[in-house]
């Protein structure tokens, strides 16, 4: 089939137009969508998809190799806890014209940020967890460290199934501590993200335990309004850190850390009373409070030298009742080019870059008869 010969059919939501080819129809805001995306339904492949508008990918360098970075990672992975790309297309025919870039993936029900507000038992909290750290093992067995998990990056099934949907910070998106704060959800960002040090896999620990103990105490356990202020609300609660903490950090942040007040900080069950957590379970598991406590206080600690690992919380007594040797250990991936992520080009390079990308996409699919491109 050649491309020629597709129709495109055009959609209004809101101010945002869609412009798919016919074999997608019903389609369907979801309210902000789960993925930023909205809910179709596959007539070659007979599944519901989501379809995912890139916003504006060449308005900028940043945005388009964002937009590639995306692209290359989505290709590479193929991980049951991680979202997976169904296909790729443009309505715009020509490499001149081309401006819109359509993502296809499984559809999913809600993400994490509705989730929370929900009453969990044990066994759903717990599952939930072992997912999360399935799909972070999984990309880093590809060499990728995501430093930026948050809820509204993560998307569940009503069946209790979950999957991450981005691939993170790319390894040049260093951050300073004293940086001008632009707008984004930093309350999951381990401290040596926020401080601007050097960091290793267990950095993505951290965001789990938030997420975790959101999921517990039902609100934001860091909410801070800049890099300063989130340093602050972390160091209240859990207290200041070791003397070896500080050597570790660059002059000026050090400086600054140093000079706050020192906070004793409180001990996880005040933090986090029994009141807080579900009933113990009376399933086979046996999952109680006090294990998903231990684990908070493993996960929750500041200084990543002394933070327990991915491995480490895989086998750990509140997760390790749903460990399957071929999710946690699934095949890995190819390795990453980092080189993607230091390379400079112009966003014209990127387009075209992107462009052999989604014609790739395209073709495959084409030539597979509409199968879904294979991975």
């Amino acid at each position: 089939m050649d491309r020629q010969s597709v129709n495109y059919v055009r959609y209004q939501f809101g101010d945002t137009e869609f412009e798919v080819p016919d074999r997608y129809i019903n389609l369907e805001a979801k309210g902000s969508g789960a993925q930023g995306s909205v809910a179709a339904y596959d007539t070659v492949t007979q599944q519901n998809v989501a379809i995912k508008k890139l916003s504006r990918p060449f308005q900028n360098v940043t945005h388009a190799k964002r937009a590639y970075r995306e692209f290359k990672l989505m290709k590479l992975v193929n991980h049951k806890n991680i979202i997976g790309l169904l296909n790729a297309f443009t309505p715009q025919r020509t490499l001149e014209e081309f401006q819109d870039v359509y993502l296809v993936m499984e559809l999913m029900d809600a993400n994490l940020c509705q989730v929370i507000q929900m009453d969990l038992d044990h066994e759903r909290m717990s599952y939930l967890l072992y997912q999360m750290l399935c799909g972070i093992k999984h990309l880093h067995s590809a060499g990728i460290i995501h430093r930026d998990l948050k809820p509204s990056n993560i998307v569940v099934k009503s069946d209790c199934t979950l999957k991450i949907l981005d691939f993170g910070l790319a390894r040049t998106a260093g951050t300073t501590f004293m940086m001008t704060p632009y707008v984004v959800t930093r309350y999951y960002r381990a401290p040596e993200v926020i401080l601007g040090m050097g960091y290793k896999e267990n950095v993505d620990i951290w965001s789990v335990g938030c997420i975790m103990g959101e999921m517990i105490r039902g609100g934001v356990l860091f909410p801070g309004t800049d890099h300063i202020d989130q340093w602050n609300k972390i160091i209240e609660q859990l207290g200041t850190p070791s003397q070896s903490f500080m050597a570790r950090l660059q002059p000026t942040v050090r400086n600054y850390v140093e000079n706050r007040p020192r906070y004793t900080g409180y001990p996880f069950d005040r933090l986090f009373p029994d009141v807080l957590f579900p009933t113990d379970s009376n399933e086979h598991n046996r999952l109680k409070a006090s294990q998903a406590r231990d684990l908070l206080s493993r996960m929750l600690v500041v200084d990543p030298e002394h933070r327990i690992s991915v491995d480490q919380a895989l086998v750990h007594s509140y997760i390790n009742v749903w460990y399957d040797e071929s999710e946690v250990n699934a095949p890995a991936p190819g390795p990453y080019d980092h080189s993607v992520d230091e390379r400079e080009h112009t966003v014209e390079q990127w387009k075209e870059l992107i462009y052999q990308e989604v014609m790739e996409y395209e073709a495959r699919n084409n030539l597979a008869d509409g199968e879904g491109a294979p991975r």
